[in-house]
Parts: structure tokens; sequence; C-alpha cells
């Protein structure tokens, strides 16, 4: 399972997670990282949309499975997902990461967010967001 830091929750916004507690979207990002279609399929609902941070939407169970076997099949490889925030109500998941894979035999990494929603513990809906540009500490001058 992936190790996950929690930030300090607010009193008007609590997590209710825990490090170590199992998730659905905990358990998509390891299915993703384990390579395993069939645990991605089960994550998510029937009618799922999940909506991909450089456009492709994926709508439900079926074209999610068909997407993971043709990227996996294509020679993706994820090579770590690492959740660094991760808050869960009952009904949302919002997650920050670090994402690296190799596709079309380029390795990269980036930073990013994924915004989800549930229903009877599957994800409903999930949005991922990255980032485009290397992150660094603005001094007076942008890049």
């Amino acid at each position: 399972m992936i190790e996950i830091a929690v930030a300090a929750s607010s009193p008007a916004r609590p997590a209710t997670h825990r490090v170590g507690q199992m998730t659905v979207l905990v358990d998509y990002i390891d299915a993703w990282v384990a390579g395993d279609v069939e645990r991605i399929a089960a994550t998510v609902a029937e009618d799922c949309v999940i909506t991909e941070c450089y456009g492709p939407v994926y709508r439900g169970r079926d074209w999610v499975r068909r997407w993971a076997e043709d990227w996996f099949g294509a020679g993706g490889v994820v090579h770590r997902w690492d959740v660094t925030d991760h808050i869960v109500t009952a009904d949302r998941e919002v997650a920050e990461w670090t994402f690296e894979c190799t596709w079309e035999g380029t390795r990269s990494t980036f930073d990013g967010a994924t915004i989800a929603s549930t229903r009877d513990g599957l994800v409903l809906t999930l949005r991922e967001y990255q980032t485009t540009a290397p992150l660094y500490d603005w001094r007076g001058s942008w890049r």
C-alpha cells in the first residue's frame, strides 16, 4: 500500500482519513502502480466518469478497463504514485500526489491532484489535475 502523509484538518472541515486506511481512491492508485487492470476496473462504478489531466474522458467501467488494458499493453509503466495529502469525507476524496511513469519510452514525473466522488464504495467521478512546469520559489522574477 502507498504511504500517505495527512495534513492537519480544521474544525470546520475534519479529515476522516488515517494513515494506512484503505479507501477506494488509494486502492485505485495502488492498482495503477501494480499494473492490475481488473483491480482498476473494480474500483470504479459501472457509470463512472474519469477525466484525465490531459483531456481524455472515460465514461463507464468498460471504457476504464479498455483504457488500462491499452495503456499497459502499449508499454505504459507507473513507477510510483506517491500521495502527499489525502482528505476523505462521506462521498468525496481529494489527494495531492507525485506521479512517475514511462509512456512511449519517455520517463516523466509531475505533481498533481485528484478530486473524486464516491458512491457505494466505488469511484463515481474522478478528475485529475497536473502541474505544467517545475515548481519554484518566486523571488521577484518569473522563469
